[in-house]
């Protein structure tokens, strides 16, 4: 079982920054990847950035690409989401998800524990 959670969100105007934290609490978290999700208002959970655990393998979804880099600190049990020049729509509840497998898929079927979410808005 890996217990996850998420930290680090809140009220942003546009253009500002905030950086999401995830800790798992698991020890230690062996191969698995990581993977980051949100869920916009209205709409269905989107992928949003995942990474393998030596940290070599990164993807992320065009939407966030060149603005958000996700990282990972082993030591820590924790991975982190920094998200900058933040958009209106980025507005979401944000979700860290683990893979025991170790891939980066994009799709959330693929994940196996996931986080209690935390919300992320950006107003204009």
């Amino acid at each position: 079982q890996v217990h996850l959670v998420e930290s680090g969100g809140g009220l942003a105007q546009a253009g500002d920054s905030l950086r999401l934290s995830c800790a798992a609490a698991v020890h230690p978290i062996f191969t698995y990847a990581f993977g980051w999700f949100r869920q916009p208002p209205g709409k269905e959970r989107e992928f949003v950035a995942a990474v393998t655990w030596s940290g070599d393998i990164i993807k992320y979804a065009d939407s966030v690409k060149g603005r958000f880099t996700i990282s990972r600190d082993n030591a820590k049990n924790t991975v982190y989401l920094q998200m900058n020049s933040l958009k209106p729509e980025d507005t979401a509840v944000y979700y860290c998800a683990v893979d025991r497998a170790g891939w980066t898929t994009r799709n959330e079927v693929d994940y196996d524990y996931w986080g209690q979410g935390t919300q992320v808005t950006v107003s204009s």
